[in-house]
């Protein structure tokens, strides 16, 4: 699957430049061996990007339109920081427009009185259009977001694809069943959709979110107004149109590019929103949360924030740990909510683990992402940029080792060194916050009752990765450890059929396979007396 797929990404070497941390001060002790990044990869002119930006309004009831203010954001390209595009602004006032063509869509529109199978086939000629325009849809969203090319294209898109058809696939299969009662009653549920969903995705994996939260929604057969993150709203407008181009009705989706202050704040209040899907930070979460419960009390799912740990036990082949939790780790420039970002490493093979994965990230390919072999392109915008760097200054400060890394590469854009942390403490903020960034932290212990309190001590709960060769140690981590989903001898599989979501404060609710449609649909009983029946 997609850790297989991005495999052939991890092998790539470039050179290095001169760290300016040895000459403010910082204790040579904790900054061994930093690698000499070259920085003229980040330095290239960047690449025009092979697509035109033809859609930047906000899409309301079937239509194209500005938003009400006629207020624009510019879009920014995070490989130089200028403006891609602007694009509308939505506020309130769009919400409430949105709100109101996605109701007559669901109360008097032709969707969720279409059959199953009719939406299905609406479903199946989306997800031909993805696959027609996979490669336009991969450089708007490698143009906006920052992510390699490769990646988008020979995975994410796909993906996307699969994800549609899979859904296209459950559209005709969701029944209620028939009960028995204690008396002379027919008893049947009824699984009706629940109505004007609103959705909220993020910009780390605008596209597949896009996909992970409409396509339950549509198969159920609800109405939707999407919010995209305002740093990454060109794919998921595309793909809106590309949706109505597959036929679906107009009004059914809807898709309000803004601001969390007032777009987020105006949907996830509204009181024409029957449900809210949310994913992002858990403080961001938590609000969302305290909205939509202050509004209509409508039912809320939320993916939000992680820690993950990755588990090296002491029967690990090192080479392929190494290369594994690299990829869990740096995969997508670290921005992933699920990434394994507290790399756990048994004693007795952490030193041969840590000499080769600060070998490992020092090979690792920066640059353009619309370079071929590329690996990593830059973070996504200033403020996460600046924030990862002030991690880095914190674990110094704090007293991990860095080995390789900390610092910004080039001058222009959101370009990061990959970087490694050796003796790493638990209470150390590298070991403890979301960092979202290519910072790696490896911390060692000793047994496993040891790793899986560590693991376990902390709010987050949305994955774990465990790396072993024994069926019980890896049996007992699986059921130990206080997350949604635990990978074993692999990592970031995201197949359409896996459910994902977390524990405590990574989330509540599941995002894809079966247990996604629970989200969209209402369960409704309905009694008939039986005069005289036969049997019971």
């Amino acid at each position: 699957m997609a850790a297989r797929r991005i495999s052939s990404f991890l092998s790539r070497s470039f050179t290095s430049s001169s760290s300016p941390l040895l000459s403010k001060g910082v204790n040579p002790i904790l900054v061994r061996g930093i690698s000499r990044y070259s920085t003229a990869t980040a330095l290239e002119d960047p690449i025009t990007p092979p697509v035109k930006v033809n859609y930047t309004q906000l899409l309301i009831d079937g239509k194209f339109v500005d938003s009400a203010s006629g207020k624009t954001f510019p879009t920014l390209d995070p490989r130089t920081g200028d403006a891609i595009a602007h694009v509308a602004e939505g506020d309130a006032e769009d919400i409430n427009r949105a709100a109101t063509a996605a109701r007559k869509a669901f109360d008097k529109g032709p969707w969720p009185k279409m059959t199953a199978y009719e939406r299905s086939k609406v479903l199946l000629r989306f997800a031909d259009l993805i696959e027609k325009h996979n490669d336009e849809i991969a450089a708007l969203e490698t143009w906006d977001n920052g992510k390699p090319y490769e990646q988008a294209a020979h995975v994410e898109v796909p993906m996307v694809v699969r994800l549609m058809r899979y859904y296209a696939g459950w559209a005709d299969k969701i029944h209620g069943l028939t009960a028995p009662a204690d008396g002379p009653y027919h008893v049947q549920t009824l699984h009706e959709p629940i109505g004007v969903a609103g959705q909220i995705i993020p910009w780390n994996f605008p596209l597949l979110m896009f996909a992970w939260k409409v396509g339950p929604a549509l198969a159920c057969g609800n109405t939707i107004i999407l919010k995209t993150a305002e740093q990454t709203p060109l794919s998921a407008i595309y793909a809106a149109k590309l949706l109505h181009e597959a036929g679906l009705p107009e009004g059914v989706i809807n898709v309000v590019s803004g601001f969390g202050p007032t777009a987020g704040t105006a949907l996830a209040s509204h009181m024409e929103v029957d449900k809210l899907a949310f994913t992002g930070s858990t403080d961001t979460g938590k609000i969302v949360l305290e909205l939509a419960a202050k509004s209509n009390l409508k039912p809320v799912t939320l993916e939000l924030g992680g820690k993950s740990p990755f588990i090296i036990c002491e029967d690990a082949d090192v080479d392929k740990a190494v290369e594994l939790a690299h990829f869990a780790l740096f995969f997508n420039q670290g921005q992933c909510c699920c990434a394994g970002s507290r790399t756990y490493v048994h004693e007795k093979v952490y030193d041969e683990f840590l000499e080769k994965a600060t070998a490992l990230a020092k090979k690792r390919s920066v640059g353009d992402p619309f370079k071929s072999g590329i690996q990593q392109g830059p973070q996504i915008d200033t403020e996460q940029f600046e924030k990862i760097l002030r991690y880095i200054r914190s674990g110094v400060d704090s007293g991990a080792t860095l080995e390789t890394g900390g610092e910004r590469l080039g001058a222009k854009g959101y370009y990061i060194q990959p970087t490694v942390f050796s003796n790493v403490k638990d209470d150390m903020l590298i070991a403890k916050e979301e960092i979202f960034g290519p910072v790696q932290s490896i911390l060692k212990y000793k047994d496993l009752d040891e790793v899986i309190q560590r693991s376990n001590a902390t709010r987050y709960g949305l994955a774990a990765g465990v790396f072993t060769q024994n069926i019980d140690t890896a049996n007992t981590l699986s059921r130990a450890l206080r997350v949604g989903t635990v990978w074993v001898n692999c990592f970031d599989v995201f197949d359409a059929a896996i459910p994902f979501g977390g524990y405590k404060m990574s989330g509540q609710g599941r995002e894809k396979g079966i247990y996604s449609l629970s989200n969209y649909l209402q369960v409704k009983a309905v009694v008939t007396p039986l005069n005289n029946p036969a049997w019971l």
